[in-house]
Order: structure tokens, then sequence, then C-alpha cells
């Protein structure tokens, strides 16, 4: 893993999120974007190197279930990775137990595959690979 990618915020609402983080960081979000594939909605603001994505069920969907839970709140911590494949390898080879099988399209431009948080010390893990192609 070369570094952490982002860390994911799970919100009520993204529009008042946005507003809450465009105050709190002075910078307004440089990019908003809906995921098909886990139907949420997606911000995502940069604050020097870092990088926050806020992130809004659409319902019906594991963030809405996690917010009605246990509120707004951090939800997980995503990792750049080289080769997302064989990190996913890699993890399942150390007992890690992945939520799919094959990566995901993600937001911003990613490839994405999720670590059961039961298998890492209670905390959702996200792999990211940038898509090249």
């Amino acid at each position: 893993m070369k570094k952490i990618e982002h860390i994911g915020i799970a919100v009520k609402d993204i529009q008042k999120s946005n507003e809450l983080f465009e105050k709190l960081l002075g910078v307004k979000p440089y990019k908003e974007e809906e995921v098909s594939s886990e139907n949420v909605m997606t911000s995502f603001f940069r604050s020097g190197p870092n990088k926050i994505e806020l992130v809004a069920g659409l319902g019906n969907d594991a963030i809405s279930k996690f917010v009605e839970k246990r509120g707004e709140g951090i939800h997980h911590i995503a990792f750049d990775v080289m080769d997302i494949r064989e990190e996913m390898k890699r993890l399942k080879s150390e007992g890690f137990q992945l939520l799919s099988e094959e990566p995901k399209r993600g937001a911003d431009n990613k490839l994405v595959c999720f670590v059961h948080p039961k298998t890492a010390g209670g905390v959702l893990i996200e792999l990211c690979q940038e898509i090249t192609s």
C-alpha cells in the first residue's frame, strides 16, 4: 500500500455536508459524483495533500443503513495501491475477508475493493487503484 488515499465520511445530506466542509476547509469540493454500483452520491475535498470523501446514500444502500444505525461520521479509510488484484490476493492469503471477489469501478476514477471490518480491527478498509485507461 502506497499511502492513505482518502478518508470516507458517511453523511445524511450531501449538500448540507458540502456546505459544512466548505466552511471547515475553506475550499469547494473538486468533484461530485454518483456511484451507481453502490447507490451513493460522493463529494471530494482536498486539504493540502489529503482528500476527504463525503458519501451519502441514495436509498436502500449500505451508507444509509450505516448512518441510520451509527449516525454520521467516519466510515472508511482508503489506501492507494499499485495493483489492486495483487493486493487483494495478498490480503486474502493473510486471512482478511474481502467484500467482493473482483474490484469494482468506484468514485474518482478508481477501481475499489473493501476489506470487511471484522477482519481489520473493526475498520472498513478500501483499496483504490487509479484507472489509467
